[in-house]
């Protein structure tokens, strides 16, 4: 694909004026400007020429443009109606053999359902708003079955919680509701340089593939415990749990049955830990 067709700093600036866009700190909006951060992007997600690429925020296209290319087809899911029109025209301009294969959805995607795509995404690429990221990436998994793959441009802080293991200092909530999912990792930083206009806080590239069901258990059950584990960290399992089994006796009595220590405290398991929790109190 020629350079040419991706976007640089001028064009970006150019479209946003166009459009009449400015981008605001609300929507978490800083556009990529850098062809090369795009390409890098787009390599390190791997795609095979059969994927079928869902984009979260697409905004003037940038990253859109460079992953055309790269599968089978592309569905953009754009919240603002302003640049879901635009997206269209920009592919039409600047890549006209690869526009039959961007779809755009005009939806919000920490609402979107599946029967709004043409056909089930197999792998999620996307610079995500920051202050919905873990939201989103979670409830795409959960309503997508078919997403196998997923590379996403998050805060760097966002990302470590993301890929963390138990015992680390950021591992919590969002790194064992990932983990229910998908095998997750860290996948490089991205320089604040790259971004119009250039955010105040450090970005990374977080890297997860699907892994099989852990359990049959219901996820709310499980996403609940998780939630009750975290809310109060110094306190014990025991006594952390006491609210959602109902008394801090039956919350130990749970823990023994599923094999955890009672005195131990929710950064300390696993996501399989916490399965197991989850199954023994949903057959009592």
């Amino acid at each position: 694909m020629p350079g040419s067709s991706l976007l640089g700093p001028a064009d970006v600036r150019r479209l946003a004026a166009e459009v009449g866009v400015r981008p605001t700190k609300k929507l978490g909006q800083n556009f990529v400007h850098d062809p090369n951060t795009v390409r890098k992007i787009v390599a390190a997600a791997d795609l095979s020429a059969d994927d079928v690429v869902l984009e979260v925020g697409p905004g003037l296209g940038s990253l859109t443009l460079a992953l055309l290319p790269a599968c089978r087809a592309l569905a953009a899911v754009e919240i603002d109606p302003v640049l879901a029109a635009r997206l269209p025209r920009t592919v039409a301009e600047r890549a006209p053999g690869l526009a039959d294969r961007l779809t755009v959805v005009e939806a919000d995607a920490m609402r979107v359902t599946a029967d709004r795509f043409p056909e089930p995404p197999t792998a999620l690429v996307a610079n995500l708003p920051y202050n919905v990221a873990v939201p989103v990436v979670l409830h795409l998994l959960a309503e997508l079955p078919s997403l196998r793959t997923g590379l996403v441009m998050v805060q760097s802080e966002v990302a470590d919680r993301m890929a963390a293991g138990p015992g680390s200092k950021v591992y919590g909530v969002p790194s064992v509701k990932l983990a229910w999912y998908a095998d997750a990792r860290r996948a490089g930083p991205v320089s604040r340089s790259v971004f119009w206009p250039v955010p105040n806080v450090d970005s990374a590239l977080v890297a997860f593939t699907r892994h099989d069901p852990l359990s049959t258990v219901d996820q709310k059950v499980l996403f609940s415990l998780v939630d009750a584990a975290f809310a109060q960290r110094r306190k014990t399992l025991r006594g952390a749990l006491s609210g959602w089994a109902g008394s801090a006796a039956e919350a130990g009595r749970l823990l023994s049955l599923a094999g955890v220590d009672p005195g131990a405290r929710g950064e300390q398991l696993g996501v399989r830990e916490f399965v197991r929790i989850a199954e023994v109190s949903s057959s009592r």
